[in-house]
């Protein structure tokens, strides 16, 4: 099983949600800054690097809010997806190195946005407050 770990960053009371690049597996789908752990990483370093691989910032890893699996038909194998509140520095501008686009969306919203299906449940929770990050 391979594990994934996403970053939960939120900014005057709005989250920040990704889109994957139109080249990428899943192209333009929505999703949560992060990406895999590599082998020897803990959940909370893979985290660390992915978001100074995608963001450019370095980020303060909080508590894990949310736990699924998720088998996707185009990947072989079942995915362990754990978000993560992350914070970074308010000052700190974020790079866009890994994104088609990003932004900062209002919790509500999130149902607006065509996210990865792995997220849907999360996303549910997130919308009508059930989980709240700030």
């Amino acid at each position: 099983m391979k594990t994934v770990v996403a970053a939960l960053i939120c900014r005057d009371g709005k989250v920040l949600v990704c889109q994957r690049r139109r080249t990428d597996t899943f192209g333009l789908l929505w999703e949560f800054p992060g990406g895999k752990v590599e082998h020897g990483e803990s959940p909370v370093d893979a985290l660390e690097r992915e978001l100074r691989e995608e963001l450019g910032v370095a980020a303060t890893i909080g508590d894990e809010v949310y736990r699924t699996g998720h088998r996707y038909g185009e990947i072989d194998g079942e995915l362990a997806l754990i978000f993560f509140r992350a914070s970074v520095e308010v000052d700190s501008l974020l790079e866009n190195l890994a994104f088609e686009h990003f932004e900062w969306a209002d919790p509500s919203d999130l149902p607006r946005y065509k996210f990865l299906a792995a997220d849907t449940e999360l996303i549910a929770l997130l919308s009508r407050r059930e989980i709240v990050l700030y």
